[in-house]
């Protein structure tokens, strides 16, 4: 654990960061500063707008979720190990990607 504590301080950063986007994220797509515009076409460009916010929320609360488990496998002791191999996954993957839960070859093969 002591290893890995600047990591889980990271991670830690990361999904306050998350977080907040997430926030606004929602109020967007809500639309609580803006209500949708009286004028058909521009509801339509806000439509696809509200639709690719929405992909970004989810793919930000899938980030979300793998930071959080990350955080679990540090507290438990398995933190840098491959979930499916069980072997040591590289300090430089861990380094670009600290929520790594597989390591490259694995993660290829999937």
């Amino acid at each position: 654990m002591k290893d890995y504590e600047d990591v889980r301080d990271q991670l830690l950063n990361m999904l306050e960061e998350l977080d907040d986007r997430l926030g606004k994220i929602t109020d967007d797509v809500k639309h609580i500063d803006q209500a949708l515009d009286r004028d058909f076409s521009e509801q339509a460009t806000q439509t696809e707008n509200d639709e690719v916010l929405d992909a970004i929320g989810n793919a930000t609360r899938d980030e979300v979720e793998k930071i959080k488990q990350a955080i679990i496998r540090i507290d438990a002791g398995t933190y840098g190990i491959c979930q499916r191999c069980g072997e040591p996954i590289k300090p430089a993957r861990l380094a670009a990607l600290p929520y790594a839960a597989l390591c490259i070859r694995c993660a290829e093969q999937q």
